[in-house]
């Protein structure tokens, strides 16, 4: 199968560790950082082709030694001091600065963001290069350190857990780890004058203006959490941290232990608590389980999707069969021309592989019966706990735990262009 992103990661090596040391000028928009990246050589290496944006390089280290490197085309070529052989580690040292440029895609710009004060970042697919070398493929997962020095009047929110701050000069520095494994478009740092609180299940960073409105908005988030706990097995990361930016945003952004929306995201309303529910679920679906491939982002979007309707099933809305139907109404009358389980780099966040993927799992449900169905997801969850998937994976998983032929109704939802008729 071709990459959906051939210019992104490299399979001849993945990386076990990132260490972020970055210090960040908000009103010049200015990045200077040194990433540390304890790289595992898959075969043996002489040549190490890191993906990274637009940032300079001012040197490179390997093991301490300096490294001859070749940086342009979003690609950092660095020369290895010696071969690295396959099974073995070596600790790249990369030091850059400038400001960060985002990623060009058929989505806009990816990746590190500037905002009206502050910045924030939106690595999915491919953004993460805009703001750290690194291997950029979805099934490279690693554990993060990330250090973030900034003005003393700005928070900084990323992955993990803060281990420490510390308080300078009219700076603060901010210490996050993250030990789970996380791919490199999870990575993220959030900088902005945000209050932060408790609330809802969740560590919440919201502008304090907005204090009122993103408290009710949230406010059934740990009642989300508890269903979503009950149906696809306990939350899979030490916390989980909302942010709300004081700008507008087209759509919520996905980070491992975190979602970030915007301001138009809170209207005092729960006008989006759908979306609240589907950026929560990612946590399980795309954030501890992430699809090795681009091409399965059904095991992602539809899993989301899906427990959107399940959240408005428990809490007094439409039942899934209703937004199933309703959905399934919809999309017949628009084409129908790709797919599910291969929908091309174009259609990966069409709002078709949403909801056919979400109408696969609910007629999945139905042949299963509930209780089979949530226990083939509570185990897959365990089972692939921080790991990556596949499509192929899930369907041979859900046959074990049911004794209905269930792989004629996944292949016509997955693998067929039309939509397959009622069941």
């Amino acid at each position: 199968m071709t990459p959906y992103f051939p210019g992104h990661g490299d399979h001849r090596y993945g990386v076990t560790h990132y260490d972020l040391r970055l210090a960040y000028r908000v009103p010049a928009n200015r990045l200077d950082g040194t990433a540390r990246l304890t790289v595992s050589a898959a075969q043996t290496l002489s040549v190490l082709d890191l993906d990274f944006g637009k940032l300079r390089v001012s040197g490179v280290t390997v093991d301490g030694s300096f490294a001859r490197y070749v940086h342009g085309q979003g690609k950092l070529r660095v020369t290895l001091p010696r071969a690295l052989p396959a099974g073995e580690q070596a600790v790249v040292e990369v030091r850059y600065s400038g400001k960060p440029v985002a990623v060009a895609s058929p989505w806009g710009g990816l990746g590190w963001e500037e905002l009206s004060d502050g910045a924030l970042v939106a690595g999915q697919p491919i953004g993460a290069p805009s703001w750290f070398p690194c291997n950029d493929r979805p099934g490279d997962k690693a554990s993060y350190r990330i250090s973030v020095t900034t003005a003393s009047p700005y928070q900084v929110i990323a992955n993990g857990v803060l281990v420490a701050r510390r308080r300078g000069a009219g700076s603060t520095t901010w210490i996050y780890d993250q030990a789970e494994p996380t791919a490199s478009y999870l990575a993220s740092v959030q900088i902005g004058r945000y209050q932060i609180s408790e609330y809802g299940g969740a560590r919440l960073a919201h502008p304090a203006r907005l204090a009122t409105r993103v408290r009710y908005d949230f406010a059934r988030q740990d009642q989300m959490m508890a269903l979503f706990g009950d149906l696809f097995g306990p939350y899979p990361f030490a916390g989980y941290t909302v942010v709300v930016a004081d700008d507008d945003l087209e759509i919520p952004v996905e980070a491992q232990g975190m979602s970030i929306f915007g301001r138009n995201h809170v209207n005092g309303g729960r006008g989006s608590e759908r979306l609240v529910a589907h950026e929560l679920a990612h946590q399980w679906f795309g954030n501890s389980l992430t699809v090795a491939c681009w091409s399965d982002i059904w095991l992602q979007e539809g899993f989301a999707a899906y427990a959107e309707w399940l959240w408005s099933e428990a809490s007094g809305g439409p039942s899934a069969g209703d937004h199933a139907q309703r959905w399934r109404q919809r999309l017949a009358q628009l084409p129908q021309d790709f797919v599910l389980a291969d929908p091309g780099a174009s259609k990966l966040f069409d709002d078709r592989v949403y909801k056919r993927g979400a109408m696969t799992l609910h007629a999945l449900r139905g042949a299963m019966g509930d209780e089979a169905f949530f226990a083939a997801l509570r185990a897959w969850t365990a089972e692939h706990r921080h790991g990556t998937v596949t499509t192929r994976e899930f369907a041979g998983h859900v046959q074990r735990h049911t004794p209905r032929q269930v792989g004629p109704l996944l292949s016509a939802w997955l693998h067929d262009k039309a939509l397959p008729g009622p069941t």
